[in-house]
């Protein structure tokens, strides 16, 4: 296994991480900004404000993209097994 192959590994992985989990984080940033927002102009400071309505929209975004993510995953996995076979 050469080093270029190993990069060209390792790139795949790190993309196919952000293609599969960027949505999500992207999700809670969006939910947890505009909340901390609500936060500061209404001088409401309840801590669990904030926990509930991210967790509730990061799970139903995580429905909604669960296929995107599972294709983004398998697209890796074939591409990593038919490297393995072909040897490079």
């Amino acid at each position: 296994m050469t080093e270029a192959l190993l990069n060209e590994i390792a790139r795949d992985a790190f993309m196919t991480f952000l293609k599969a989990g960027m949505p999500l984080m992207l999700v809670g940033l969006v939910v947890g900004f505009a909340i901390s927002l609500v936060q500061a102009l209404t001088q409401i400071q309840e801590q669990t404000l904030v926990y509930v309505p991210k967790v509730v929209s990061v799970l139903l975004s995580l429905i909604f993209l669960l296929p995107f993510m599972g294709d983004a995953l398998g697209g890796y996995m074939r591409r990593l097994a038919e490297k393995i076979i072909t040897g490079g």
